[in-house]
């Protein structure tokens, strides 16, 4: 399958990097980008209309199939843009709700980006107007308008209830679930961290799992949870939970809650990081951000330094002391393992708390 030529268009330079690699990681071939420093966005197009006419001759020049936008459009601004372009527009939060489309495996994974998708979709209705024709077919009795927008948004709201129950049902599964582990008084340790910061790599190396690697974000998106013996006979149960990123769409953090709790339920979260990107601090903020919202951030907590390999060097012991307890490692090599392992255990010395015995 041919790859859609993509321009890439934002504010500024330093975070078009990692929306290229989105766009990648969704299937586009990246044939320009354009950037403009604004003190707020054109409340039409975004950008100002002489950008836009640049813009317009880029994705001309280069055959450009669409435009995706490092910011949160409004519905009437990519309306705006898709007509004066003649393109599809798309902006970050479309493209990264569609990696996790291509992404989802399991029944749970594909129902909670299709709520993801439903809750984006109902945003979006006022600002598309007769172009949501591609939801679905409608009444017009007085022409494509407010009747067929009534009828969408009452289609998709509809699909947004039976997905909620479906997913209302995953959850009391999960929870049966994590009530049948606890009775086996075993510490749950769940990994978080930015995308591709190999934790799904660390799994692996410590487990011996076949859990999915690659060099693309969001490579995996369901949890994975494996039984793991230290080296000391302690044992723990480790999960392996979806990548975080930058402004993660609230629609993404809604509709996989089922699957962070994951991460709600945990003893203590390992946080890798991959030391190798020189915003790697700033991927630290972006992860806390998002576990604040989990109410997860206040967790008994190992920062884990990951991709040693990579940087060539080891980090400076200020930043270690820093983040402490804190430990660097390369999981791909194993370089640093053991330090991690003493560091768990030490996290872990405290026995889990034991449920409450019941009168006979």
């Amino acid at each position: 399958m041919q790859k859609e030529r993509a321009v890439l268009a934002g504010t500024d330079p330093a975070t078009l990097a990692e929306l290229g690699r989105l766009a990648d990681t969704a299937g586009a071939e990246i044939v320009g980008q354009l950037t403009q420093k604004r003190l707020k966005p054109d409340p039409k197009y975004f950008i100002g209309s002489g950008k836009l006419e640049e813009l317009k001759a880029l994705a001309a020049a280069n055959q450009a199939d669409l435009v995706v936008f490092d910011a949160p459009l409004t519905p009437s601004q990519e309306r705006n843009l898709e007509d004066a372009l003649g393109l599809k527009v798309v902006n970050r939060t479309e493209l990264i709700i569609d990696i996790f489309a291509q992404h989802a495996r399991s029944r749970e994974g594909k129902l909670q980006v299709e709520l993801a998708q439903s809750n984006f979709r109902l945003t979006r209705l006022t600002g598309h107007g007769v172009q949501m024709s591609r939801l679905g077919g409608g009444i017009a009795t007085r022409g494509p308008g407010e009747t067929k927008l009534e009828y969408d948004r009452r289609r998709i709201k509809k699909r947004i209830s039976e997905l909620n129950r479906e997913i209302d049902k995953v959850r009391r599964e999960r929870s049966l679930r994590r009530a049948k582990r606890r009775l086996s008084h075993l510490q749950l340790v769940a990994l978080v961290g930015y995308t591709n910061s190999g934790k799904s790599t660390l799994l692996n190396t410590l487990s011996r799992a076949d859990v999915l690697t690659a060099d693309k974000l969001f490579a995996t998106l369901d949890p994975t949870t494996r039984r793991l013996r230290l080296s000391s006979g302690l044992n723990i149960l480790l999960t392996d939970t979806v990548g975080f990123i930058r402004h993660l769409p609230h629609q993404l953090v809604t509709a996989f809650r089922a699957t962070l709790e994951e991460v709600s339920e945990a003893d203590l979260l390992l946080h890798v990081v991959d030391i190798s990107q020189p915003d790697f601090e700033g991927q630290i903020a972006a992860v806390f951000t998002v576990l604040e919202e989990l109410n997860c951030a206040v967790k008994p907590m190992i920062t884990v330094f990951n991709k040693l390999d990579c940087l060539g060097k080891d980090p400076e012991k200020k930043l270690l002391e820093k983040y402490r307890p804190a430990v660097a490692i390369s999981a791909y090599y194993g370089t640093g393992l053991d330090k991690l392992e003493e560091l768990l255990v030490k996290s872990l010395s405290q026995p889990p708390e034991q449920p409450p015995a019941t009168a006979a």
